[in-house]
């Protein structure tokens, strides 16, 4: 069994259900201590909802050019649902078919001792480097996410400590690891809108103003708007930006009683083709221009941010190349990570993980031959970015 499989399992054991690390910071960090590692831990939230933070760095060279190389993760799972559903507990690192069943195998423990095991790997054969390294890990990146990387990020800002280059170890491969990496994501935004009405009985209509009325025009233009991608045309690196409803709430339950008000959930995921401002202007030309009371509460959950090839992007692309052969894909698809919060302190980020098909899934899993080959691809990685250095 390889060293990288033998930590990922020992962290798949620890319950880390989030906000709750589990012991796995302790685990990681006392192997990088013994590397020379001085390790921080940041803890913040209330106290029924704790989260831990570990900011661990190596210092390069004395004297020489440095950068600094972070590789950043989470430590906490999203919770397992029904135990009984699952072919061996969720907990307990079981191997079938060549596969290694847990929570967190794939998101992203095996990530983890993968980044630890290449940093071990490459301080064994470069042991003064110019690079400097760093590992940034959270116990809130399946929770709200308040409490967990922006906070280290925010710190690391007030103290002026400089970040190079970040690789998240978010799953991020299709089919096969390192066939896609992503190399920036689309921005979030919810919308929660209230359209108000006049509550009555159903049989005087003219009684009541039913807001479900009101706002079916008004909608079927903003669906329009976003069935002809008329948000934006998106460009070369992001899909045109969307907009989608996720929940509809009105009335008491009754089937006599026109509702008071409606209350309409929504989000968009937009592109750098547009702005948090740009997209809330034109929702709220089209409520006034249908004539709606309402009110309407804005919440950005992050903005969209794009990493474009460059020696970070190259370096990771060669590595996975020089390792697998395979040309990966560039992409910005798919929801957001904590690469959000790294991306306002660090101008090159990517994620690069295992396959996705299987996380926050019941049965949980990753293909045990997918490990080591992603481990030699983060090391890769740091040979390659020390080798700059040196050119």
């Amino acid at each position: 069994m390889s060293r990288t499989l033998q930590l990922a399992e020992q962290l798949i054991s620890r319950p880390s259900v989030t906000p709750d690390d589990a012991g796995c910071q302790g685990i990681l960090g006392e192997r990088l201590a013994r590397l020379g590692f001085r390790l921080e831990t940041i803890e913040s939230g209330p106290a029924d909802f704790r989260v831990t933070n570990l900011w661990a760095v190596r210092s390069g060279a004395a004297g020489a050019e440095s950068r600094t190389l972070v590789f950043a993760g989470h430590t906490d799972v999203v919770p397992t649902g029904p135990l009984e559903q699952w072919t061996s507990h969720p907990f307990t690192p079981t191997h079938r078919d060549g596969k290694l069943y847990g929570r967190g195998a794939c998101d992203m423990k095996a990530s983890l001792a993968a980044f630890v095991v290449a940093i071990e790997e490459f301080l064994g054969a470069t042991p003064d480097p110019r690079l400097t390294l760093a590992l940034l890990l959270t116990s809130d990146e399946e929770g709200p996410g308040v409490d967990g990387t922006v906070i280290v990020c925010n710190a690391l800002a007030a103290r002026g400590e400089r970040i190079d280059y970040c690789v998240v170890g978010e799953p991020t491969a299709v089919e096969r690891c390192g066939d896609m990496i992503k190399n920036g994501r689309r921005g979030t935004m919810s919308g929660k809108l209230t359209i108000k009405g006049v509550q009555g009985h159903i049989a005087y209509p003219h009684l009541t103003r039913n807001p479900v009325h009101q706002f079916a025009p008004a909608l079927a233009e903003l669906v329009a708007i976003n069935d002809a991608a008329g948000w934006d045309a998106g460009n070369k690196y992001f899909q045109p930006t969307s907009w989608q409803i996720s929940n509809i709430h009105a009335g008491t339950g009754a089937s006599n009683v026109v509702p008071g008000s409606a209350v309409i959930d929504f989000n968009f995921r937009f592109s750098t083709e547009s702005t948090p401002e740009s997209l809330q202007q034109r929702v709220h030309q089209v409520l006034d221009a249908h004539g709606l009371d309402y009110t309407l509460a804005w919440t950005v959950g992050g903005l969209p941010f794009l990493t474009p090839p460059g020696e970070l992007v190259e370096a990771v692309q060669k590595a996975i190349h020089d390792e697998t052969g395979i040309e990966t894909e560039l992409s910005t698809s798919g929801g957001t990570s904590d690469a959000r919060f790294i991306a306002k302190i660090c101008k090159q980020v990517v994620e690069l993980g295992p396959t996705n098909a299987s996380i926050h899934k019941i049965d949980e899993h990753i293909a045990v031959a997918e490990i080591e080959p992603l481990k030699n691809i983060y090391r890769r990685t740091l040979d390659r970015l020390e080798a700059l250095l040196h050119a």
